[in-house]
């Protein structure tokens, strides 16, 4: 995947991951009950970024980031140090 963003020093552009709509019990949460999602996955990184790679899941700071949309996509920018760790 390409992304049409290219990010520049150590800055990630990533896609967050969608928030639960379901509890592990069945039910239903409305959008405003619904955990913001702290996880996404990388689509490009500037050329300083030392530790991140496209295709990593990252886990984020909060209220860091940027967002982007671009077309029908979301992104969001994120400086690596505001990355605090990557998903197996």
């Amino acid at each position: 995947m390409s992304a049409p963003l290219q990010p520049l020093g150590d800055y990630i552009v990533a896609q967050a991951e969608e928030a639960k709509a379901k509890t592990a019990s069945g039910l239903y949460l409305p959008d405003n009950a619904q955990e913001k999602p702290k996880t996404a996955v990388v689509v490009a990184v500037g050329k300083d970024a030392k530790q991140i790679k496209v295709g990593d899941r990252i886990v984020y700071k909060s209220y860091t980031n940027t967002d982007v949309k671009v077309g029908n996509e979301d992104y969001i920018l994120v400086k690596e140090e505001d990355v605090l760790a990557t998903v197996k």
